[in-house]
């Protein structure tokens, strides 16, 4: 008897344990939960903490709080100007509500099945009205918000769609949970950017190549004028030059007329005081210039006026 007594009781604490168990659950402060009674949504629990279920009947649906990241496959885009380009872009978003995100996609990876064709239909329309020449300007900030509001747009759209099926659940918790989020798949589109623009193999040579021949054309532009300029600048300074040496020439060719002027007056002054010394000065200088150290030979006539005072030191 204390045997099955025994048994009894261990069995009903596994019971109490069990029920413990799977009643209690935490939500952490990463993830927000959808409780679950038999497939259908009962409440959002979004606050972390320790919270209760109704044991072995309702379930769990987890969802990420933070914020996802979703990256496309490669794009094959034909611009207007019949430019192709290869495209790679990337989404990030957060699940506002998980009711309605549920509802609509039930699990990350059939959103994120959604969310590539909703992108790449955005991408398509926005960068099919645009020329590559477009892209590369600055206009390319505008375009990205063209496709981030189409992606809004789309996801709003589909999302709706998909909640219509579905009007009896959300009536059901419209009083008990948090309200219904307006965005169709319950998620917050935060931001939508383009990793990587290329050109396909086969097309890249020729729009190099024609890229390349236009900005040589610009260069042999720049070039030119810029030889140009250097021409026009060398002239001028040639000018500036030529006037500058002239205008010194004629100032050099005044103070040294001057000079000599004033030489001249001098040497007039010092030949009428005395031009028997003046005489004897230049012919000293006229030896001095004319007899130098080395093998120097000189013919003259002995009555030469070259000599006269060579004669007269040698007669006294």
């Amino acid at each position: 008897m204390k045997k099955i007594n025994s048994v009894a009781l261990l069995a009903v604490v596994v019971l109490v344990l069990g029920v413990l168990f799977d009643g209690i659950f935490i939500v952490h402060q990463a993830e927000q939960a959808l409780v679950l009674r038999y497939g259908r949504p009962v409440r959002v629990e979004s606050t972390p903490g320790l919270k209760y279920k109704v044991p072995f009947v309702d379930s769990l649906e987890r969802f990420e709080r933070r914020v996802l990241v979703f990256n496309s496959d490669s794009m094959d885009v034909l611009l207007r100007d019949q430019d192709r380009l290869i495209v790679d872009a990337f989404v990030t978003y957060k699940i506002i509500d998980p009711l309605r995100f549920f509802q609509a996609v039930r699990n990350e990876r059939i959103m994120n099945m959604r969310l590539e064709s909703v992108l790449e239909t955005s991408v398509r329309e926005v960068m099919g009205k645009e020329d590559l020449s477009t892209l590369l300007s600055p206009r390319r900030s505008q375009i990205m918000h063209e496709i981030r509001a189409k992606v809004k747009r789309l996801s709003v759209g589909e999302k709706q769609e998909a909640a219509q099926g579905n009007t009896q659940e959300t009536a059901l918790l419209a009083d008990k949970t948090a309200p219904v989020s307006s965005d169709g798949f319950g998620i917050e589109i935060i931001d939508v950017r383009i990793m990587r623009t290329d050109l396909p193999k086969e097309t890249s040579d020729p729009i190099y190549n024609r890229m390349r021949s236009d900005r040589q054309k610009v260069a042999e532009r720049f070039r030119a004028e810029g030889k140009k300029e250097s021409q026009i600048i060398t002239s001028e300074a040639e000018k500036q030059r030529t006037i500058l040496l002239a205008e010194a020439q004629k100032k050099s060719e005044i103070i040294r007329g001057e000079g000599d002027l004033t030489a001249s007056k001098i040497f007039a002054a010092s030949f009428g005081q005395d031009p028997e010394f003046y005489s004897f000065y230049r012919s000293m200088q006229a030896y001095r210039n004319s007899i130098k150290k080395g093998d120097t030979t000189m013919v003259l006539s002995p009555d030469s006026g070259f000599l006269k005072y060579m004669e007269r030191g040698s007669k006294e």
